[in-house]
């Protein structure tokens, strides 16, 4: 009787939506969401906005919808920490069976949320959104093509060409990701290497209609640095690779040089030779150095242990919950 009832029980599922600056987009994101959550009625649901430092009017949007809906819950950084930080406060204080994240941008269609779903009560632990087609400008294109391609080569090999950052996580799957403690790194690369069941869904991105992009090239470039310097060791070791082959090389001209010199009595020492010689190895030795830099960088900001998110505001949370005790709050 009672496994009867446990069965009957309509399963919560969270929503967890990062959001910078995207007050344009609050409403008819929310209005997109719940007229495919509302044909869902063995599912109970939350929607987490999670502001991540808006200098707009987003906050009050927000608030707005939960006058109206007290399922919608908000939670208000203290600052920009990044959109990955606020996928981490939305999975901290998640409360459903399963979490989806999606963007407030309604580049992803909602959808899809059906089919995640179905394939969640299949078994599956994961269900990616996988990019088929980005209906984006050819140099956004290029970069993404080119960021996923190094991912594949030098992290994770498995890893979709289009790319994803959007899908639904089991329970289990989100409690366990929120143990990791890893501050640099890439939430969804993460979630992928962790395993489990995981399951694709192939779909064609949408151009933004409202707002601008977040995401420069500058971001971009990080997130690439910290995906790699996470899951490959392939940077370190091709430091060690390129020392030893450039220290061959000049051991065997050292050799050709001397011969030509004192056996054969060919050629002159000259100096270019030797700026060439000085400036090469300076360079590569700098490129190394980098690559160090940019390892031991993380390290100190892992052993810092600064929160990957300071919460300010929160609306619709229990204070005395679990998940908002964790959490590190400047409120009491």
């Amino acid at each position: 009787m009672t496994g009867s009832i446990a069965m009957m029980r309509r399963r919560l599922i969270s929503i967890v939506v990062p959001a910078l600056n995207e007050e344009e987009n609050v409403e008819p994101f929310y209005a997109a969401v719940t007229a495919v959550t509302d044909t869902l009625p063995d599912c109970e649901w939350e929607f987490i906005y999670v502001d991540d430092g808006s200098t707009d009017g987003t906050v009050e949007q927000v608030a707005a919808l939960r006058q109206r809906d007290s399922r919608v819950c908000l939670l208000q950084l203290s600052r920009n920490f990044g959109s990955y930080a606020a996928i981490r406060a939305g999975f901290d204080h998640s409360r459903g069976d399963a979490v989806i994240v999606i963007s407030a941008d309604l580049q992803d269609p909602p959808g899809l949320i059906r089919g995640f779903v179905e394939r969640w009560r299949e078994g599956y632990h994961i269900v990616w959104a996988v990019r088929a087609a980005r209906h984006e400008s050819w140099s956004k294109k290029m970069l993404a093509s080119a960021f996923y391609t190094i991912i594949r080569k030098l992290a994770l090999s498995g890893m979709p060409t289009g790319g994803m950052d959007y899908g639904l996580f089991d329970r289990q799957v989100v409690d366990i990701f929120c143990k990791i403690p890893d501050r640099n790194g890439i939430t969804f690369m993460t979630l992928f290497w962790m395993g489990f069941r995981q399951y694709q869904m192939l779909y064609d991105r949408q151009p933004r209609v409202r707002g601008t992009s977040k995401w420069p090239l500058g971001k971009r470039m990080r997130s690439a640095l910290d995906v790699i310097t996470s899951f490959s060791d392939f940077p370190i070791r091709t430091c060690s690779y390129l020392g030893l082959a450039t220290s061959t090389l000049s051991l065997i001209a050292a050799i050709i040089v001397l011969f030509d010199r004192l056996i054969l009595g060919l050629g002159e020492w000259g100096w270019p030779s030797l700026m060439v010689a000085i400036l090469f190895l300076g360079g590569v030795q700098l490129v190394m150095l980098g690559l160090i830099g940019e390892y031991i960088w993380r390290i100190g900001s892992e052993v810092r242990g600064r929160p990957p998110y300071i919460l300010m505001e929160s609306l619709g949370f229990d204070v005395s919950t679990p998940a908002l005790e964790r959490a590190t709050s400047i409120r009491p």
